[in-house]
């Protein structure tokens, strides 16, 4: 099974055993208010310069995009937070395609805005072998494009569900967070490939990551 049929498959679950209706209409608005807000506009586009950053990764390690390329190119994956199911699929199938990655000459990282223990927990979770990073305040996620502020029912609704952002992420005030994106970035810090999607169930299938790689490595 691909990454995308997970996806699918874990959104028919949620969407038609799990969630009730009335939260899946607060979701739906949600979503249809920023797929008219055209929010993906400012996202960097291939041949682009992607912006350079420098976050901590679980040790408290300072990453940067520079050190990221100077080797090859970086493959970096920007997710809402390790309380999404979907981000967690898309996450270990990362995992799973690890070494395919670095076997193509690429590198791998997952940047969400949570705080860094909760990025501890996301990666022990999920067994990950590739840094994540926490973009706490979404600076980075902004840079990119990425970043949207939650209506106040939304946020509500996420936090009877478990998922209090404000303590996840370490947020005061208006809630934020990244639209789920993909990219490859060159060793020029140029856009190699980007994805992005509002709909947070669809996700760039980590097969397509590696073919883009191996193809472009061949």
């Amino acid at each position: 099974m691909t990454i995308t049929q997970e996806l699918a498959q874990a959104r028919e679950h949620y969407r038609s055993r799990v969630i009730p209706t009335a939260a899946l209409a607060v979701m739906d608005r949600e979503t249809g208010r920023l797929q008219g807000a055209d929010l993906l506009a400012g996202l960097p586009r291939p041949g682009m310069p992607a912006p350079d950053f420098l976050l901590p990764d679980l040790e408290g390690r300072a990453v940067s995009l520079s050190s990221l390329v100077a080797a090859g190119p970086a493959v970096l994956v920007f997710y809402r937070g390790g309380w999404c199911p979907y981000c967690n699929i898309h996450l270990r199938g990362l995992q799973k395609n690890l070494a395919r990655i670095r076997a193509a000459g690429a590198s791998l990282v997952a940047i969400s805005p949570q705080l860094p223990d909760q990025s501890l927990s996301t990666s022990e979770k999920n067994e990950l072998g590739f840094p994540v990073l926490s973009d706490v305040g979404n600076h980075v996620a902004r840079r990119f494009g990425l970043v949207f502020s939650l209506s106040s029912e939304l946020v509500e609704l996420y936090r009877r569900f478990g998922h209090a952002l404000e303590e996840v992420n370490g947020q005061t005030g208006q809630a934020e967070l990244p639209v789920p994106a993909s990219f490859v970035i060159g060793r020029d810090r140029r856009v190699l490939l980007a994805h992005g999607d509002i709909d947070y169930t669809q996700r760039l299938d980590p097969e397509e990551i590696v073919q883009f790689l191996e193809k472009r490595k061949s």
